[in-house]
């Protein structure tokens, strides 16, 4: 059976051949992206591996559905870019990676935090250049801070636990309280008492009908002035324009995102040499304010070896005609 990845980079080769023990399959990796112009790339096979940023709408399924494919398999786990309701039409089973290490991703929401709060980014490229000034470096003390948990599936409940252990105050909001997140004495709230109380807010929630653009113009007006925003879940979750207006306006203090709602055109490349086209992001760039890292919260080494084995284990069940534990189904 061959399975063409879309998307690899070198470590995704890397990691999966060391993973590779099923002499069924015959892996085929591709750098480019799943979209309308290379789905026929995946010709002759019966799985594809996917990533974030491929587009796998009702149009691209149903080429591969013409082409045979019978699983697409993501490597993450949202599913966001998925049109489960056309593969569904098609017969096209889709599985996921729903827990590659909620760890990995929890704690780079922290360091995205503590480096905007301490300003160690700052702090070191100064003293490379011999300047051991402290002018513009001046932090607060995280345990002091009321922090607001939007979505406590496995990440976010991970997070609430980290920033427990830093004595904060912490609210959280999700449709599914998780009794696991009470124990620990922290209260579920509505989403306005996040806004309105919170000097931290960390996005944990998935990318929905109901949670896009979850950060706009009038969600920002109902937050403190100079709350900080950290984002590791889904670009779509934030109006990119609406939040550089409260950044100018200083409305936001700090932003720290790790994901980007353009950033299929962007991430996971060597722009280095080239002109960068889209506005939003060069304006983000040009804020002191401002960290962004490249959809990085999940690079971890424990991270991308189970997502390797789960995804292994996916594609072996379906071959084996065994139930498909991480199956995601299309339930309209």
């Amino acid at each position: 059976m061959k399975i063409t990845f879309f998307s690899a980079q070198p470590y995704d080769r890397e990691v999966f051949y060391q993973h590779h023990a099923d002499t069924r399959l015959e892996l085929i990796f591709l750098e480019e992206r799943l979209n309308d112009h290379t789905a026929t790339l995946a010709r002759g096979s019966e799985v594809v591996c996917v990533f974030v940023n491929d587009v796998l709408d009702a149009a691209n399924i149903k080429q591969l559905a013409e082409m045979g494919i019978k699983l697409i398999t993501l490597r993450c786990a949202g599913f966001n870019n998925v049109d489960l309701k056309a593969a569904c039409a098609n017969d096209i089973k889709v599985t996921r990676v729903p827990a590659y290490s909620p760890n990995a991703v929890a704690e780079h929401a922290l360091a995205m935090l503590m480096t905007l709060n301490r300003k160690t980014h700052k702090a070191y490229n100064r003293v490379r250049e011999q300047n051991f000034s402290l002018n513009g470096l001046l932090g607060f003390d995280v345990c002091k801070k009321t922090i607001g948990v939007i979505g406590t599936g496995n990440i976010g409940t991970v997070f609430c636990q980290i920033m427990h252990g830093f004595g904060s105050k912490i609210l959280a909001c999700d449709p599914y309280p998780n009794t696991q997140i009470e124990k620990l004495g922290i209260s579920y709230v509505s989403l306005d008492e996040i806004f309105a109380e919170c000097d931290i807010i960390s996005l944990h929630c998935p990318l929905n009908e109901a949670t896009h653009h979850i950060i706009n113009a009038a969600t920002i007006n109902k937050m403190k002035n100079g709350v900080m925003l950290i984002n590791t879940s889904r670009g779509g979750l934030i109006d990119t324009h609406s939040v550089i207006a409260s950044l100018k306006s200083g409305h936001i203090g700090c932003l720290g995102i790790d994901v980007y709602e353009q950033e299929e055109h962007l991430f996971f490349q060597d722009l280095s040499e080239q002109v960068i086209l889209d506005d939003q992001i060069t304006r983000l760039i040009g804020f002191q304010n401002v960290l962004i890292t490249a959809h990085q919260g999940f690079f971890t080494k424990e991270a991308i070896n189970e997502i390797a084995q789960t995804t292994f284990t996916n594609i072996s069940s379906f071959l084996d005609d065994k139930k498909l534990e991480n199956e995601i189904k299309y339930c309209g």
